[in-house]
Formats: C-alpha cells, sequence, structure tokens
C-alpha cells in the first residue's frame, strides 16, 4: 500500500511512501518530459537522499529523458540512526520495486555507499537496466583485507561506479577490474567532496558525476 502527497522538495514532483516488508520507505520523484529511463538511488549509511550527488543528479538528468527516484530507507524515515542490516536493507529495496517500475520504464538500480551495495546485491534478480554505484565501500577503511568486491562483480548487469580518488572505503587504483565502467573524481572522498587544495573545485568535481552518469544512462537507451 502507498500514499503520495505534494513534494516539498525543490524539483520534485511528488512524495511517495511504500510500505516494506522492512517498514516505511519514500520516494522522492524527479520526472523528465518524455523519459526514457528511471535512476532509483537510495543513500548510505551515515546520510540521507540530500546528499550533494544525489541532488546534483535529481537536478541535471529528468533534462536528458531521465526520471530521478532518490529512495530513503525505511530506517531512515523511521528517524534510526543507525542503518539496518544488510538482509534488512535488501528486503526494503525489493519491496521499493514494483513502485519504482510503475511508470512502465527500465529502471537503473544505484545509490551511495551501503546503498550502492544494496543496489549491487539485488539488480539481477529485480532486472534492473544496470547499477550505478556511488562511492562503492570497496573495504572499511583501512582494512583492504575485507573486500567486498564480489558484491561489485556479481551485479550481473550494466554497472558505473563513481570513486573518489581519496575515498578511504576504496581508492580507484584498488578496485578489480571487472564488467563494469570506473569514473575517478580527483582528490574527492568518501562523500565526492574535495579539499581546497584540490586540483579541481567542488563545482567541477559533480560536474564530473553528473557528465559521467548522463553519458552511461544514454549507453543504456
Amino acid at each position: 500500500m502507498k500514499s503520495a502527497r505534494a513534494a516539498d522538495a525543490a524539483g520534485a514532483d511528488a512524495v511517495e511512501n511504500v510500505e516494506t516488508e522492512a517498514g516505511t520507505a519514500r520516494i522522492t520523484w524527479f520526472p523528465a518530459p518524455g523519459a526514457r529511463l528511471v535512476l532509483a538511488a537510495s543513500h548510505g549509511a551515515g546520510g540521507g537522499i540530500g546528499a550533494r550527488d544525489l541532488q546534483a543528479l535529481a537536478a541535471t538528468l529528468p533534462a536528458h529523458g531521465v526520471t530521478v527516484a532518490l529512495v530513503e530507507q525505511p530506517w531512515r524515515v523511521a528517524g534510526k540512526k543507525v542503518a539496518s542490516p544488510p538482509r534488512t536493507l535488501d528486503a526494503g529495496w525489493r519491496g521499493l520495486w514494483p513502485a519504482l517500475t510503475a511508470p512502465g520504464l527500465p529502471v537503473i538500480s544505484g545509490g551511495r555507499s551501503a546503498g550502492a551495495r544494496v543496489a549491487c546485491r539485488t539488480a539481477l534478480e529485480l532486472g534492473a537496466a544496470g547499477v550505478l554505484a556511488l562511492s562503492f565501500p570497496l573495504h572499511p577503511p583501512g582494512r583492504p583485507e575485507k573486500s567486498r568486491a564480489d558484491e561489485l562483480l556479481g551485479a550481473g548487469v550494466p554497472t558505473l561506479v563513481v570513486q573518489g580518488g581519496n575515498d578511504p572505503f576504496g581508492r580507484p587504483a584498488e578496485f578489480p577490474g571487472g564488467g563494469y565502467a570506473l569514473v575517478e573524481v580527483p582528490d574527492a572522498d568518501h562523500g565526492l567532496a574535495v579539499p581546497k587544495r584540490a586540483t579541481i573545485s567542488q563545482d567541477e568535481a559533480v560536474t564530473i558525476i553528473t557528465d559521467a552518469v548522463t553519458e552511461w544512462a544514454r549507453s543504456l537507451g
């Protein structure tokens, strides 16, 4: 069961609450005129859909024929400060899928950090058109032996990773070869933020992200 109310997010069309096995999730829709794809993207364990990269994609992609659906996971909607275990996160994403596919368009499953892991783990079974992994947490900081590469490599669909050059959860050079594309944001950290001493500005970093995702989405249809 789901309900919609008028959106209060800038540029958004509607906010939809969706009941899942893991609790109530929330989708904020940014529709594209004549859309050909939907990008569904969720947040990580330490933040919400206000993340800079998610908001930039929501502001940019609709002009290129991609409707953006920013997803707040049930634990976040419930006001909890700690993310749910992976199995619960996956159950919530599965429960959202009918609402995400309701427009009748192919859906790119995406997210940042922990949300990217969920997208990778569930993409094949849900029939996602692709996976967008923003700041994929390849390993815990300082623990490269605890690799999560199997999740990324097992996505089973076209995948784009957008990774900060100084991400302590996995720098681009640490990623294994495989059937995915990887775009580096120079000097950026796990939040894809760049320091003042960086070779690029924060605005340039955001442009790298949006340009890469726009071009990749174009290749999907």
